[in-house]
């Protein structure tokens, strides 16, 4: 969840305003993780719907104090370590889950099939609706404040680093599909391009954070009190997330069973949604104030994590689990990873140009929703063949633009937060 890209600008509010903000937003996410706790540490077992309800609202509740936290943290962050650090606890509670189920396929290979569909459905989530849902948000809101009347959002030129860092891993992520299995070899090559990736944004041009709601409140704490409020929420929320992680994966599992419910489609979906409802919510925010830019940058960012430290990470906690030295897929999981890769190519190659367009978008949110009928391998297939086409068109129409992008990761200059929200109101820099 760690955004690269955002306008630098930030709201003030009132002492009793921003008292009122914190205070109403403990009190709710208090109210759904306190069910969560108590029924962990006192080994209350109920019905797995109900359980699964339970848990999934903490592990939301907690992923916003997360959220929280991480973007407040941009103002005091700096250097590429921090950037790393903050990078790799912002994106724990979308992969608590999936390394859940990862790991337990080292001993248990029927896990192996919900590790595959926690990881498919988060990547073809983010990508076919989150990417689609706030452009079209942030086009509406440009329209309407009589702004850009292009049917599109540009994104910076910084952007492009993003996207040759997704381009490259989604086309050596074919592999997968391709051998049928997420070798280790693959895992450790995913995980130094991540690196990379980090050290990329650790060492690009620094613009001032963004805040808005909750993270906005936080920012205009005393230095001395927010630094401990942060360090608070990243204690409290990582421990939540980790308390809540198996019951929450567990009881996914076990609900689909009770309901008889497709549990790998349960899985695929519900947990994904669930993780990412936080950066999804602050995304659409972001749009509807005429943010979109910052806002789909952000998701693009996201997608770079998912598809580099989320897959890399599957072997090695596969391994750890007391499996090989491979993540082995079935056909049908073969299938769901091909269609993502496929996904995945579609979207780089339609805004390579670095232009998002509003028929790209809605080509995106069209052949998300269109998936969920098709439930046999040749209607995947056939899907999977209209996601290449379309991405091939992409290529050809933006190829000009191909050679930049590849260079891009080597070459080009990403942007990263640093620096102290007041700054732009207050005035110069003074040392705290």
């Amino acid at each position: 969840m760690l955004a690269v890209d955002r306008p630098a600008a930030t709201v003030s509010a009132t002492p009793r305003a921003r008292r009122l903000t914190l205070a109403r937003s403990a009190l709710i996410t208090a109210v759904f993780i306190a069910p969560a706790v108590v029924m962990r540490i006192v080994g209350l077992r109920l019905d797995p719907v109900a359980a699964l309800l339970i848990f999934g609202a903490a592990v939301v509740s907690a992923s916003f104090l997360l959220a929280w936290a991480a973007e407040t943290a941009q103002i005091d962050v700096s250097g590429g370590l921090a950037i790393a650090v903050l990078a790799l606890v912002a994106v724990l509670p979308e992969y608590a889950v999936d390394l859940y189920y990862a790991f337990v396929s080292g001993h248990n290979a029927e896990y192996t099939q919900y590790a595959a569909a926690n990881m498919t459905g988060s990547n073809r989530l983010l990508m076919g609706l989150g990417w689609p849902v706030v452009v079209l948000v942030g086009i509406l809101v440009a329209r309407k404040a009589g702004g850009d009347k292009h049917a599109g959002l540009a994104l910076q030129p910084a952007n492009r680093v993003e996207l040759g860092f997704l381009l490259i891993a989604g086309v050596v992520a074919f592999v997968i599909p391709a051998s049928g299995q997420i070798h280790l070899a693959l895992g450790l090559a995913l995980l130094a391009w991540f690196g990379f990736y980090l050290y990329k944004i650790g060492h690009g041009d620094v613009e001032e954070p963004d805040l808005v709601g909750t993270a906005a409140a936080l920012g205009e704490l005393p230095d001395r009190r927010r630094r401990i409020v942060v360090i608070g929420l990243f204690a409290v929320s990582g421990a939540v997330i980790l308390l809540c992680a198996k019951p929450f994966a567990d009881n996914l599992v076990a609900a689909g069973t009770e309901l008889g419910i497709d549990r790998f489609l349960l899985v695929q979906w519900l947990a994904p949604l669930a993780s990412e409802a936080p950066e999804f919510i602050i995304a659409v925010i972001f749009a509807a104030r005429c943010k979109g830019t910052a806002a789909i940058a952000t998701l693009i960012s996201s997608k770079v994590n998912q598809w580099t430290l989320l897959i890399g990470s599957l072997p090695v906690a596969h391994l750890l689990g007391g499996g090989g030295l491979s993540l082995d897929l079935d056909s049908r999981q073969v299938e769901e990873v091909l269609l993502t890769a496929t996904q995945t190519l579609m979207g780089v190659a339609l805004i390579l140009g670095l232009r998002f367009k509003r028929g790209a978008a809605w080509a995106l949110l069209a052949l998300f929703v269109v998936q969920f009928p098709i439930v046999s391998t040749p209607g995947r297939l056939v899907l999977c063949g209209i996601y290449t086409a379309v991405a091939i068109a992409g290529l050809i129409v933006n190829r000009r633009y191909l050679a930049a992008t590849l260079r891009a990761p080597f070459v080009g200059r990403a942007i990263r937060h640093s620096g102290h929200p007041h700054h732009a109101i207050d005035g110069p820099d003074v040392p705290t």
